[in-house]
C-alpha cells in the first residue's frame, strides 16, 4: 500500500473512532437539585469511599478509614515505636481532620499493644508524648493494665500517682468498665476507690464514655443498654447514677444516640439529638446532654467548623444553644491544644449568637470582631 494512501485510511479510521466516543459520551452537567436516590447520603453527609482509594504518591490512601490509618500505625508502631506511630496519627488528623472521629479508637490500640511491648512497664509506656487524638493512647494504656491486673482495686490507684492528671485518671474510668464487663455499677464501685470528688469524677468520665462507646466500633466498647430501659427512659441509665456520677453520664449519653442513628450519613441527627437530650430536664441533664451534643458535633465535624455551629443553632431555647456552643469549644480545644484554639474556633461562626456563646465558653471578649 502508497504510503499516502495509508496515511489518508489511518485519518479516517480515528476520526470514526473520535466521532464514536463523542457519540457514546454524556457532556451534559449533572442536576444541580437531582432528586435523593434511595440509600444515597443525605444533603450535608459525609462522602462514602466506594471501594478502595486511590494511592497517594507516598503510597497513602486518598481518603482514610478506621481499618487503613489503623494499620499503618500499627505497622509504625511495630517497625520503630509508639513515639513514631502518635507523631505520624497527629500529623495526619492535623492535615485531614474527619479522621478524628477514628483516631482515639486507634490511639487507643497502639496503648494496649506498647503494654504487651514493653512487657507492662507501664513508666515506658507512657514516656512518649501521648496527648495525640485526646490522650487516647494513655487510656489504651491503662486499660489494658488495669485488664491485666490482679489486684485491678488497688492498683488503679497506683497506676496514675504521684501526678494524677485527669487524662490518666480519665484513662482509668475507661479501665474500670474493662475491668467490670461493662457492669456500671461496679465500674463506679472501682472509681469511688480515689479518696477526693474531683478525681472520682474524672473516672467517672471514662467509666460512661465507655459504656456509650459504640461509636468508636470497638466490640468491647458496646453499650450494654437494654432496649426495653431506653423506651422508658431514653437517658437511661443516667438518672440512675448517684449524683457526683450523672453529669458525665449525661454529656455522654448522645455518643450512642447518634452512632444507633448513623450520623454520618444523616446530619439532621445532631439537631434531633437535642430534641431528645429536652428529655432529661425532669432529671436535671439536660444541659449536660446538650453540652454532650456539642462535643460529639464538633469532633465529628472538626473540618466544617461553621456547620457544626449551624446544629447547635437549631436548639429553640437560648439555654441550650449555649450548652451546645459550650461543648464545641470543649472538645476542639481538647483535639488542639495550643493556646489559641479557641479564638479560631470562635472566627470560623459566622452566627452572631453563636459566636457569643463560643467566645463566653471560651473566656473571650465579646467584643471582638
Amino acid at each position: 500500500m502508497q504510503p499516502r494512501v495509508f496515511a489518508i485510511l489511518t485519518a479516517l479510521l480515528l476520526g470514526v473512532l473520535g466521532l464514536g466516543s463523542v457519540a457514546v459520551t454524556d457532556w451534559s452537567p449533572a442536576a444541580a437539585t437531582a432528586p435523593r436516590a434511595a440509600g444515597a447520603p443525605a444533603v450535608g453527609a459525609r462522602p462514602a469511599a466506594a471501594g478502595p482509594a486511590s494511592a497517594t504518591a507516598t503510597g497513602d490512601p486518598a481518603v482514610w478509614t478506621r481499618s487503613t490509618l489503623r494499620n499503618k500505625m500499627m505497622a509504625e508502631m511495630d517497625a520503630a515505636d509508639p513515639g513514631v506511630a502518635l507523631a505520624d496519627l497527629d500529623k495526619i488528623t492535623k492535615e485531614k481532620p474527619y479522621t478524628v472521629r477514628f483516631c482515639h479508637p486507634i490511639a487507643h490500640e497502639l496503648g494496649h499493644a506498647a503494654v504487651k511491648r514493653f512487657n507492662a512497664d507501664f513508666q515506658k509506656v507512657i514516656s512518649f508524648p501521648h496527648e495525640t487524638c485526646a490522650a487516647g493512647y494513655l487510656h489504651g494504656a491503662v486499660e489494658e493494665m488495669l485488664n491485666a491486673s490482679a489486684q485491678p482495686e488497688t492498683d488503679l490507684l497506683k497506676l496514675c500517682a504521684p501526678k494524677n492528671s485527669g487524662p490518666c485518671i480519665h484513662g482509668v474510668g475507661h479501665g474500670t468498665m474493662f475491668v467490670a464487663k461493662q457492669d456500671v455499677a461496679k465500674a463506679r464501685d472501682l472509681c469511688n476507690k480515689f479518696p477526693s470528688d474531683q478525681n472520682r469524677i474524672r473516672c467517672s468520665e471514662g467509666l460512661f464514655m465507655q459504656l456509650f462507646g459504640p461509636d468508636e466500633e470497638d466490640e468491647q466498647a458496646k453499650a450494654n443498654l437494654p432496649a426495653d430501659k431506653l423506651a422508658q427512659d431514653p437517658l437511661y441509665p443516667c438518672k440512675d447514677q448517684p449524683s457526683l456520677f450523672q453529669s458525665a453520664c449525661f454529656f455522654y449519653a448522645p455518643t450512642f444516640y447518634l452512632s444507633s442513628h448513623d450520623y454520618p450519613n444523616h446530619p439532621e441527627v445532631y439537631a434531633e439529638a437535642l430534641k431528645w437530650c429536652l428529655s432529661g430536664k425532669a432529671s436535671g441533664g439536660a444541659v449536660d446532654c446538650s453540652r454532650g451534643v456539642g462535643s460529639r458535633t464538633m469532633k465529628y465535624n472538626l473540618d466544617r467548623e461553621d456547620w457544626a455551629s449551624q446544629q447547635c443553632a437549631t436548639a429553640a431555647d437560648g439555654w441550650q444553644r449555649k450548652a451546645c456552643a459550650e461543648g464545641l469549644v470543649s472538645y476542639y480545644t481538647v483535639n488542639y491544644t495550643d493556646g489559641g484554639a479557641a479564638g479560631r474556633l470562635c472566627a470560623k461562626i459566622a452566627d452572631k449568637e453563636m459566636q457569643g456563646y463560643c467566645r463566653s465558653a471560651s473566656g473571650l471578649s465579646s467584643s471582638l470582631d
